[in-house]
C-alpha cells in the first residue's frame, strides 16, 4: 500500500534502520526498495533524511530507549525499536514541535502487529519529554554516544590524526553539500552555472576544481537542467582530482581498475578521447558502469574480472594509465553513507589493506615505461593511503611519485590527503606514480 504522508515516511526509515544495523544491509540498495512505497518528493526526501540522521546518532538513541523501555522489545517487535529511534531523533532535531513528533510516531506503530504497541510508543516517548535533560547529560559524557561512531573507529581516527581526530569525527555527522561535475564537452562551467541559476538553483564554481559547481541547497538530481542527458553528474570535488593526476591526452590507453559506478570512467572520457578499459569484479556494478557511460554519451570497453588477477583478462597490451579507485574502508565518506561506520569492523582493515597490496602489485606491470598509475581511497586511515603507498615504493624501485602542490590536499609524504570537511569536500586519498622502466 502506498503511504502519502504522516507515518510513512517514518516506518520507511524505521525499517531501512532495521535493515543496516540488524541485518548488516547497505542503506542505498535498502532504500530504493523501500522508497517505492512513497510517491511524493518530499516524503522521499523526508524518509532518506531522518534513515541518515538515526543512523549518525544511533549509539545515543539506542542507549536512551533502552533506559526508557521497562522491558525489552521481543524480537517480532523489533521493528518499534526503530519507529522510537526514529521520533527521537526528530524529538532531539527539533524540526517539528514536540507533540507533532509523537503523534505520527503512535500512528506509524497503529501499522504493525494491530497498533498494540501505540500506548507503549506514547509512554516512551513523553517519558523522554520529562527526563531529556538528564539524558543528554548523560550521552555527553560517553565519547561514543556523544559522536555517533563504534569505538574501534574513533580509535582508529584518533591515532592517525591525534590533532584533527575531532574535526573529522564531526565532520562526518555533518551533512554533505551537492556537488557536482560539468561535462566540458558539452558546455562550459560558465555556461552550466547560468543554465542553473536560470533554472531557480543557486550554486557557486569552487576556484580549485575546474570541473566542479557546488549547489547551495541540495535538489534532485533529476530536476537539474542538463542532467539528463549527461552534461551534468554528481560527484564530490575530492574524486574529480583524479583526472588532475592521470594527466591524460587524446590517444592514451587507459585503465581503470574497480571502475563501477563509472562517475571517474566519465569524468576520463570527458576530459579527453581516450582507449578506456572500465574493470570491475562485479558484473552487475559493472552494468551500472556501461548506463552512466550511455547517460554520457560516451563507450569503453567493460571487462569483468579481479584487478588483482589480471592474467585471467588482460590481453597482453601495457596501459599508459592506469586509475587503482581501490577498495577500502570508505571512512572518508561517512557523512555521505552514515551506515558506513556499523558495517565496517575493526577486522576488516587488515584484509582492505592486502587487497589494495595485490592490486597495485598486480596492475603495475601492466603499467607502460612512463606511463603513470594513479592510486586513490575514499579513506583517511594512514594504513591504507599513505602507509600503503610507502610500501609500494619499498617494493618497487622503478616507481617515483609525481607531486602536483597546485592540488587541494595535505602533502601527506607521499600523496595528497584530504579530510572530511576540507574545501568542503569528503575524505579522499590519491598519490601519481611515475614508472621509470
Amino acid at each position: 500500500m502506498r503511504r502519502k504522508s504522516g507515518s510513512g515516511p517514518r516506518l520507511v526509515s524505521a525499517r531501512a534502520c532495521q535493515a543496516v544495523l540488524d541485518r548488516g544491509q547497505a542503506l542505498d540498495e535498502v532504500l530504493a526498495s523501500l522508497l517505492d512505497d512513497i510517491d511524493d518528493g518530499r516524503d522521499r526526501a523526508l524518509a532518506r533524511r531522518l534513515a541518515h540522521g538515526v543512523l549518525r546518532d544511533w549509539p545515543a538513541l539506542d542507549s536512551m530507549i533502552r533506559q526508557l523501555v521497562e522491558r525489552p522489545l521481543g524480537k517480532g517487535d523489533r521493528l518499534i525499536h526503530f519507529v522510537l529511534a526514529v521520533a527521537l531523533h526528530e524529538l532531539r532535531d527539533g524540526r517539528e514541535p514536540d507533540r507533532a513528533v509523537v503523534h505520527v510516531a503512535v500512528e506509524a506503530a497503529g501499522g504493525f502487529r494491530g497498533g498494540r504497541l501505540r500506548g507503549l510508543v506514547n509512554a516512551v516517548l513523553r517519558n523522554f519529554l520529562r527526563r531529556r535533560d538528564v539524558l543528554e547529560a548523560s550521552i555527553a559524557e560517553d565519547p561514543v554516544l556523544a559522536s555517533g561512531y563504534p569505538r574501534w573507529l574513533i580509535d582508529r581516527i584518533t591515532t592517525d590524526w591525534p590533532e584533527q581526530g575531532e574535526a573529522i569525527l564531526a565532520a562526518g555527522n555533518a551533512v554533505p553539500p551537492l556537488w557536482l561535475r560539468v561535462n566540458r564537452r558539452r558546455w562550459s562551467r560558465d555556461e552550466a552555472l547560468g543554465a542553473l541559476e536560470a533554472a531557480g538553483f543557486a550554486a557557486h564554481a569552487p576556484a580549485r576544481f575546474a570541473d566542479a559547481l557546488v549547489l547551495e541547497e541540495r535538489a534532485r538530481v533529476s530536476d537539474l537542467p542538463g542532467f539528463a542527458d549527461g552534461a551534468l553528474s554528481v560527484q564530490d570535488g575530492a574524486a574529480q582530482l583524479v583526472a588532475e593526476e592521470l594527466a591524460l591526452a587524446d590517444g592514451l590507453r587507459v585503465l581503470d581498475a574497480c571502475a563501477s559506478p563509472g562517475g571517474k570512467s566519465g569524468h576520463m572520457l570527458e576530459r579527453a578521447d581516450v582507449d578506456l578499459t572500465a574493470l570491475d569484479i562485479d558484473g552487475d556494478r559493472l552494468k551500472r558502469v556501461g548506463e552512466n557511460l550511455e547517460r554520457l554519451g560516451f563507450e569503453a570497453q567493460l571487462e569483468a574480472g579481479d584487478a588483482a588477477d589480471p592474467q585471467a583478462w588482460w590481453d597482453g597490451r601495457q596501459f599508459d594509465r592506469i586509475l587503482i579507485d581501490a577498495p577500502c574502508s570508505a571512512s572518508g565518506v561517512i557523512r555521505r553513507h552514515p551506515d558506513i561506520r556499523w558495517l565496517r569492523r575493526a577486522a576488516d582493515i587488515d584484509a582492505l589493506v592486502a587487497t589494495q597490496c595485490a592490486m597495485l602489485d598486480a596492475l603495475w606491470p601492466l603499467l607502460k615505461p612512463d606511463g603513470i598509475l594513479v592510486y586513490a581511497t575514499c579513506s583517511v586511515l594512514v594504513a591504507e593511503n599513505a602507509g600503503q603507498i610507502q610500501s609500494f615504493l619499498e617494493r618497487h624501485a622503478d616507481a617515483r611519485v609525481i607531486d602536483h602542490p597546485e592540488l587541494p590536499g595535505r602533502a601527506d609524504e607521499p600523496g595528497r590527503q584530504l579530510l572530511p570537511g576540507d574545501e568542503d569536500c569528503d575524505g579522499f586519498y590519491c598519490l601519481a606514480a611515475r614508472r621509470l622502466r
